[in-house]
C-alpha cells in the first residue's frame, strides 16, 4: 500500500486532500473495501469524482442514471449496491478521493 501511505486521510479513510488521488490509490482503496473492480466500478468512480470536482455530490439516482446512459441499459439500485455495499455514493466518493459526502440516505 505504497502510494495510500503517502497521503493523508480522514478517521473515516477518505482523504483530506482531493489533488492527491490517482488510480492507484483508487484501486488501493478498492482492496481495502474488498472489491475487485470491473470497468464499470471504475466508470462509476469517476463519474462520481467528475462530479464532485464540477461542484455537485451525486446522489445514487443519478449515478444509476448516468452508468445506465453510459453502459447502454437500465441500472437497478440493486445492481450498484452489489458492486458498492456501503452505498454506491459513499463508497463511490471514497475510492475516488472526495470528500465524505454529508447527505443522509440515497436521494
Amino acid at each position: 500500500m505504497a502510494a495510500l501511505d503517502s497521503v493523508d486521510r480522514t478517521a473515516n479513510g477518505y482523504l483530506e486532500n482531493i489533488n492527491d488521488w490517482n488510480e492507484e490509490i483508487a484501486a488501493e482503496i478498492f482492496a481495502e473495501e474488498s472489491i475487485d473492480p470491473t470497468e464499470e466500478h471504475w466508470d462509476t468512480v469517476r463519474y462520481v469524482r467528475q462530479e464532485v470536482l464540477d461542484g455537485n455530490e451525486p446522489n445514487e439516482r443519478s449515478i444509476m442514471k448516468a452508468m445506465g446512459k453510459k453502459w447502454g441499459r437500465k441500472v437497478s439500485s440493486k445492481e450498484m449496491y452489489e458492486m458498492f455495499p456501503g452505498m454506491p455514493s459513499k463508497q463511490g466518493l471514497k475510492i475516488g478521493g472526495c470528500p465524505q459526502s454529508t447527505r443522509k440516505g440515497g436521494y
